[in-house]
């Protein structure tokens, strides 16, 4: 098959699905709909074994991969990187299953490199059914895809791999801590009712090096840093009255590893589900309740594009792990707008700051994930 001939398939595969986009966002909205019947619920503790759960759980409806990182490169640049693959369940049977373009699952994926010091955030969408290989996710082992975008595990390392036309990453992931386990051995719980919940797990302390190529440098750029990989899987995350989440995944140069999530309801109060982990340098973690973190809003952005305003810094107190972290985003702008993908605009940005673990001084530096703010989830869920 010839390039011209590929190119065209994948175009006309991404226009039938950028044509279900309303439908799935219809369909997921913010919870407000059961799981479809045929999916699987998490409910109960899972049994885990690594490295086989790094692969797909087609059993269930909505899962993804989800790494960002902070980089460095000489002369005192900074970066910050996000690299996601969705797998999102259409049918769990579907017809004419025979055929390699039979519709079970469809495949968005999203990329965005900021450049710090150049104030600069660049990000591309994509999405596209299994068909002929184009996309996919393999079972028993980290292989995901979608198009040329690329994750994989070999030899205890992770491998990316994104390229577009003004940014490109290239990196190998290397874990210093082993999978920590989110909730009651990885069932993480998101609201009241049974099924809502989602099996979770992360890779908190990923040394990377590779190269990145921003939209002003043209040429590669040799980078070294540290990444974070979330990992979750699930058929009906949220409850009724939820209407997003803002999410931290947060470095401490004393070697500690901070999770937080916080589930904001319609009626402005947080969802008493919202919970974090705290991996200690060891590797060693601890379940955070809400009622252990303190959350404070220091200051907010608006966008220009969506005219949703966010939370841009902030600071977190957690007495029993004598934390006291003051953030704040490193470019205000790190905004997604995936309405030719997962139909939803979201905010997904790099984040540093300072403060006291343990009573010593630190420095802080990681990500933070804002959805519902510029509304509904569309089809991350």
């Amino acid at each position: 098959m010839n390039s011209d001939i590929i190119k065209k398939t994948i175009l006309v595969g991404t226009i039938l699905i950028s044509l279900m986009i309303p439908l799935l966002q219809a369909d997921s909205g913010t919870g407000t709909h059961p799981a479809a019947p045929g999916w699987q619920k998490a409910t109960a503790p899972r049994i885990w074994s690594f490295p086989r759960d790094h692969g797909a759980h087609p059993a269930y409806r909505t899962e993804w991969w989800y790494f960002t990182g902070n980089l460095r490169a000489g002369q005192g640049r900074n970066y910050g990187y996000q690299l996601t693959f969705f797998r999102r369940g259409i049918s769990p049977s579907p017809k004419n299953q025979a055929t390699r373009w039979s519709l079970r699952d469809i495949y968005p994926a999203h990329f965005a490199l900021s450049n710090i010091g150049e104030a600069d955030f660049r990000f591309t969408e994509q999405v596209s059914r299994a068909g002929p290989g184009l996309a996919g996710a393999l079972t028993g082992e980290m292989k995901v895809w979608s198009l040329q975008w690329s994750a994989h595990m070999a030899a205890g390392k992770i491998y990316l791999d994104a390229k577009t036309e003004n940014a490109a990453l290239n990196v190998e992931l290397t874990a210093r801590k082993p999978p920590v386990l989110h909730g009651a051995n990885g069932l993480s719980i998101k609201g009241p009712q049974e099924g809502n919940a989602s099996y979770y797990y992360s890779l908190t302390d990923l040394a990377t090096t590779g190269v990145i190529r921003t939209a002003k440098s043209g040429a590669e750029i040799p980078v070294a840093g540290t990444s974070w990989f979330d990992h979750e899987f699930g058929s009906n995350q949220l409850a009724r009255d939820q209407v997003g989440w803002d999410w931290f995944g947060i470095h401490l140069t004393d070697g500690r590893d901070l999770m937080l999530y916080f589930l904001r309801k319609k009626d402005g109060s947080l969802e008493a589900a919202s919970a974090g982990t705290l991996v200690e340098k060891t590797g060693q973690s601890r379940q955070l309740r809400l009622a252990d973190i303190q959350l404070e809003v220091l200051a907010t952005w608006k966008s220009p594009k969506s005219g949703a305003r966010y939370p841009s810094r902030w600071r977190v107190k957690i007495p029993t792990a004598g934390l006291d972290l003051t953030m704040a985003v490193l470019l205000a702008d790190q905004e997604l707008d995936t309405g030719s993908s997962t139909g939803v605009v979201y905010y997904e940005g790099a984040l540093g700051g300072r403060g006291k673990s343990a009573d010593r001084e630190v420095n802080c530096e990681g990500y933070v994930e804002m959805t519902g703010y510029a509304g509904s989830l569309g089809g991350l869920i």
